[in-house]
């Protein structure tokens, strides 16, 4: 060997730590080319509006802040949509169960005012609290006496006038029994009532067990199996998937991803129940939401392409907003161009 040769520094293998990132890389690529290819094609005729879209309303509806002009305005906003549900913000529950009927003072004037300018929309009451899944502080549901408490701030919230209950409980682990078992109890009620039961669900998991993946390694399973969905969605009227906060970077990726999720919903809801996928109408830029990538022309093209590729003609099947006190201008009109029009 020539000194040259010699000189040459030497190539160094690729260790262990390298290989690992390929490995992790990989998959989340060949995912990400997947997501893009859904996102191309063209929707199917007739995949619009079923009139069963819904919006999420803040608590300022209920607590005296708004007034029968505002009223007004959101019936001037709402007529020629498809919405027919509004989720009001009426909580939070405390963590025990219980809801003061201070929380929400001006629910039985709401409502009232609400059928007067909007005769065929059905009100909700939206209550939630944190769960105590992750951390030291929340709400217990494997204890019987809180999931009770909560059933009695339901029946609370009916005698005010409500149409129904819409609960967000967050963050809510895939499988989890004691949630089952509080759905169970509610159904039981609302039924007595004639009243309805709506839930907020979190995503399905878009690759084969990835909640339990994603769990083991940050804590925090983002995901639903498509099994739990079922579960869930066989025990409610209505189920509305909050198809927002993927981090997604484009918007063509956050398209492919709720059309993937808007085809596995399908799938796990039974026809007797209401599906509903959430429309981002926010504009955080924060871990895990990118305001650039999760818009509402890109949900709704999302939502039709995965309506049109696994049950176009689904009657029970909408949208739902979140959320009306950061919706802009623009939100409303590629709703209504989109979805509506």
């Amino acid at each position: 060997m020539g000194r040259a040769a010699a000189r040459r520094p030497r190539r160094r293998r690729a260790g262990p730590a390298a290989a690992l990132v390929l490995l992790l890389l990989l998959p989340l690529l060949a995912a990400e080319s997947a997501l893009r290819l859904t996102y191309t094609g063209d929707p199917a005729p007739g995949t619009r509006t079923r009139h069963r879209d819904a919006l999420w309303l803040g608590h300022a509806w209920v607590d005296g802040r708004r007034t029968g002009a505002d009223v007004e305005a959101l019936a001037r906003r709402l007529r020629g949509t498809g919405v027919r549900d509004l989720y009001v913000h009426s909580g939070p529950l405390e963590h025990d169960g219980t809801l003061p009927a201070s929380a929400y003072p001006r629910a039985r004037w709401l409502v009232s005012a609400l059928h007067r300018e909007l005769p065929g929309v059905r009100v909700q009451a939206w209550l939630g609290d944190e769960l105590a899944g992750e951390g030291p502080d929340g709400m217990r549901l494997d204890r019987a006496a809180t999931r009770a408490a909560v059933v009695a701030s339901a029946r609370g919230i009916l005698a005010a006038g409500f149409a129904g209950t819409h609960f967000d409980l967050e963050p809510l682990h895939s499988g989890d029994p004691d949630y089952l078992s509080l759905l169970d109890d509610l159904r039981a009620l609302t039924r007595s009532r004639h009243a309805l039961l709506s839930v907020a669900a979190h995503q399905i998991d878009p690759l084969p067990a990835l909640h339990s993946l994603w769990g083991a390694t940050t804590g925090h399973p983002k995901w639903w199996s498509q099994a739990y969905f079922g579960q869930v969605a066989r025990r409610v009227d209505q189920i509305a998937v909050m198809s927002y906060d993927t981090m997604q970077p484009l918007q063509s990726l956050y398209g492919g991803y709720v059309a993937q999720q808007t085809s596995l919903a399908l799938e796990a809801t039974p026809a007797s129940t209401d599906l509903l996928m959430g429309l981002p109408f926010y504009h955080e830029d924060r871990f895990g939401h990118r305001a650039r990538a999760e818009t509402v022309p890109a949900a709704v093209r999302g939502v039709r392409l995965g309506l049109s590729r696994t049950d176009r003609d689904r009657a029970r099947f909408g949208v739902a907003l979140y959320v009306d006190f950061a919706a802009t201008e623009a939100d409303w009109r590629a709703y209504r161009d989109g979805w509506t029009g």
